[in-house]
């Protein structure tokens, strides 16, 4: 069975994360979503937040495959983390021609530690193009709506979180 590995910090997950991982479960029978862990950053969520609103996106999005994804933190390298994982596959999402230049140096890299893996890149769909992790957390600390940039599980945890 092909597995994909989907890396991203995920804080919070954007309608641009979930675009690309119901895409991948299209090219993949089974995804481990792989949350970054960096010691030196805080986070908004915690790994075990972060999991459960992953979970749910997909679950009101897509129940029918929700049984199909995984979600597992690691700390090192992507390619380290798939390989643990079984993946043979690593999902990178794209917005524009900017992360196309970035992930082309990544894809390059990780085939040279990991030449059994291969990089797919998933398009974000038009309208998730703009989104990004650091935006939603911004214009939610402003107290700003970010219901259109999120899945309605996220939206209610950055509520909840804001309020506190």
């Amino acid at each position: 069975m092909t597995i994909a590995f989907y890396p991203g910090s995920f804080d919070p997950m954007t309608n641009g994360h979930l675009d690309v991982l119901v895409q991948a479960l299209n090219v993949a029978p089974k995804v481990v979503v792989g949350v970054g862990i960096h010691p030196g950053k805080v986070p908004m969520f915690s790994f075990d937040e972060r999991a459960e609103l992953i979970a749910a996106s997909l679950g009101d999005t897509l129940p029918e495959r929700a049984g199909d994804i995984s979600v597992v933190a690691f700390d090192g390298l992507a390619v380290d983390a798939a390989r643990d994982h079984g993946a043979t596959l690593l999902v990178r999402g794209l917005r524009d021609g900017s992360d196309l230049d970035y992930e082309m140096q990544l894809a390059g890299m990780n085939r040279q530690m990991a030449p059994d893996l291969q990089t797919v890149f998933l398009p974000a769909g038009s309208a998730s193009r703009p989104i990004t992790a650091t935006l939603v957390r911004q214009i939610a600390a402003m107290g700003g709506d970010v219901s259109a940039f999120v899945p309605a599980p996220v939206s209610r945890a950055l509520q909840s979180r804001l309020k506190a």
